[in-house]
C-alpha cells in the first residue's frame, strides 16, 4: 500500500480540462502549498508538512505527470504546471497562498511567482536555479553532473525508451547519488518513489524536455522585460556555486529583491535529510 502523510486527508482536485491532481491536505490557518521534486512525490514533504500543519493549512499535491496525479500527453511547460497549482489552491478556497518547491517543484513555484504575483504571497526554492540560469552555468566537463538534463532534452522516443528499459536503476541512481543520509529515505518511501516514477516515464521526460525549450523562452522573456519575483523569497541550496564556478546568491538577486539565500550542508533531499532546517527557513519566510 502506498504510504501517506499521517493525519492528512487526500483528495483528487480538477485543475484543468481532463487533469486532476492527487493532493494531501492538513492543518488550518494561512495556506501554504508544497511542491515536490524529481524523482519523488508529495511524500518528500511528510516531515515538513506535519510541522507546518500545526498553524497552517498545508496543501501537498503530486505535480501534473507525477505520483497519483493525471499524466496527460502534451504540455509540461512550467507555465502550465504553475497554472495547475493556482487552480488547485482556488478550488480549495484560497486565492492567495505561500508556495515552496523543491527541485522540479521549485521551477514550477518560480514560474507561479512570476506569472501569478497576486496569488503567491511568499516563495521558497529548494536546491535549484531558475531554468535559464541553470543552463547558462552548465558547461564543459562539470556539466556531466547534469547528464540527465541533456538526455531528457532529446526529441521524443529515445529518452523514454532508454529510461523505461531500466527505470528503477535510472531513478534509483539519483536517490542514491543525491542523498548524504541514506536513512532519510526509508525503504517504503523509496519503493513508493520508484513505483511512481516507473509509471510516469513519458510525463517525467516531457517535464524535463520543456525545461530545455519553452521554459527557457519564458525565462528569457521575463529577463528582457525586467520581470522579477515581487514577494519575499527564501532560497536553500547546496554549494553548487563552489562546485560549478558561479555565484548562486548573485544569480538569485537578479530575480528577487527581497531575498534570503542560505547554503546548506545536507544533501539534495533536504526536506527529508534536514527537515528542521527547512522548517525553520519556511517559518522565517512566512513571518516576513
Amino acid at each position: 500500500m502506498t504510504p501517506k502523510i499521517t493525519g492528512f486527508d487526500y483528495q483528487r482536485v480538477p485543475v484543468a480540462d481532463g487533469v486532476a491532481l492527487n493532493v494531501a491536505i492538513g492543518g488550518a490557518g494561512r495556506p501554504i502549498v508544497l511542491l515536490h521534486g524529481f524523482p519523488q512525490t508529495h511524500l518528500m514533504w511528510r516531515h515538513v508538512a506535519a510541522d507546518l500543519a500545526a498553524d497552517h493549512t498545508v496543501i501537498v499535491p503530486d505535480l501534473r505527470g507525477y505520483g497519483d496525479s493525471d499524466k496527460p500527453d502534451g504540455d509540461y511547460a512550467k507555465r502550465v504546471m504553475a497554472a495547475d497549482v493556482v487552480a488547485l489552491a482556488r478550488q480549495l478556497g484560497h486565492d492567495r497562498f505561500a508556495l515552496a518547491g523543491h527541485d522540479r517543484g521549485a521551477l514550477v513555484a518560480i514560474r507561479a511567482g512570476l506569472d501569478h504575483p497576486d496569488a503567491v504571497t511568499h516563495l521558497a526554492s529548494l536546491d535549484v536555479l531558475p531554468t535559464i540560469d541553470m543552463w547558462e552555468v552548465m558547461r564543459g566537463r562539470s556539466a556531466a553532473v547534469g547528464f540527465h538534463l541533456y538526455l531528457m532534452a532529446q526529441p521524443p522516443g529515445l529518452p523514454e525508451t532508454m529510461i523505461a528499459a531500466s527505470a528503477d536503476d535510472f531513478f534509483g541512481y539519483f536517490l542514491d547519488l543525491w542523498t548524504r543520509d541514506p536513512d532519510a529515505i526509508p525503504a517504503d518511501i523509496r519503493a513508493a518513489y520508484l513505483a511512481a516514477s516507473r509509471a510516469a516515464v513519458p510525463s517525467i521526460v516531457a517535464d524535463y524536455r520543456a525545461s530545455a525549450g519553452i521554459d527557457v523562452e519564458h525565462d528569457e522573456a521575463d529577463r528582457a522585460a525586467g520581470n522579477r519575483l515581487r514577494m519575499p523569497v527564501t532560497v536553500l541550496q547546496q554549494d553548487w556555486g563552489a562546485a560549478l564556478g558561479f555565484d548562486a546568491a548573485g544569480l538569485w538577486r537578479a530575480w528577487a529583491a527581497d531575498l534570503r539565500h542560505q547554503t546548506v550542508s545536507c544533501g539534495h533531499f533536504m526536506a527529508e535529510e534536514a527537515p528542521s532546517v527547512v522548517i525553520a527557513a519556511l517559518r522565517e519566510l512566512l513571518s516576513r
